[in-house]
């Protein structure tokens, strides 16, 4: 995120940069809540493996690609998918913390502003993960899919019936996908480079992980963009100062210029 070329904005003018302790705080709490609030959701096993089979049929009704084409890709090499289990394990908080560290040194009031939108999407997302739980494609018997995290590692999760830290059957929505278009949106209209639209680079990665891996189906992603893009509708970025021309300094009017020079005093002797 070099902005080398891009100084952040100074002066009265300035936005100002909310109080660092309190967003410490806000920040905390939404990581906590993404977290441990889906241990609401567990104990749904039945419901989550019924929905995960109308999930895809669904998916196979509107003729969506089969999460297996992906993931056959993954497993031409063990590196390939030893990496992708590794994207998908170290790099969603990472960045989207170093995403919002960023924003609130570099651009205030894009940080509110994007602080905001993930908030809302991820209150929306937990929401939906305890009227709608679903288990991955990973748990999926019949569909030809592994879970790559077991078989190749790294993995985040352990056994469903002992894994006491996540709640594995919040598949829809992907916020995995919802974080990361956030970061590249983010960035997209924070920042002013020609090579800003590379950003986008980051949510198509995770797209292919996540699918791959067989971590979630492409409804999640699908549901995970609508409510971005509610969120995105509802709450506005705010406006970019582009720092305009120099302004050139003003000149004197010919008349008062002459009128000037008429007033001079004359020096002694002139004209002799």
């Amino acid at each position: 995120m070099n902005s080398r070329s891009e100084p952040a904005p100074t002066g009265p003018d300035a936005p100002a940069r909310p109080p660092l302790v309190r967003e410490l705080l806000l920040v905390a709490g939404l990581f906590l809540v993404y977290k441990f609030g889906r241990q609401l959701a567990t104990g749904h096993t039945t419901e989550a493996f019924r929905n995960a089979r109308h999930v895809w049929d669904w998916e196979r009704v509107l003729r969506l690609p089969d999460e297996g084409t992906v993931q056959s890709l993954l497993l031409h090499g063990d590196a390939l998918v030893h990496g992708a289990n590794t994207y998908y394990a170290a790099v969603h908080f990472p960045a989207t913390l170093a995403f919002l560290v960023w924003l609130y040194l570099r651009r205030p009031a894009h940080y509110v502003w994007a602080r905001r939108v993930l908030a809302a999407v991820t209150g929306a997302a937990l929401l939906l993960h305890l009227l709608f739980p679903l288990a991955p494609p990973r748990m999926l018997g019949g569909t030809g899919l592994i879970d790559t995290a077991r078989v190749f590692g790294p993995s985040v999760y352990g056994p469903p019936r002992t894994d006491s830290l996540s709640n594995q059957f919040a598949a829809m929505p992907s916020l995995h996908f919802g974080w990361a278009l956030m970061l590249a949106i983010g960035l997209i209209v924070a920042t002013r480079s020609r090579w800003r639209w590379l950003w986008l680079l980051h949510p198509l990665a995770t797209l292919l992980v996540i699918v791959g891996t067989a971590n979630h189906y492409w409804l999640d992603v699908i549901v995970a963009t609508v409510l971005l893009g509610l969120a995105l509708a509802l709450l506005r970025p705010p406006h970019r100062h582009a720092p305009g021309p120099r302004s050139a300094p003003p000149r004197r009017r010919p008349e008062i210029r002459r009128r000037s020079t008429a007033a001079r005093p004359e020096p002694v002797g002139a004209g002799r």
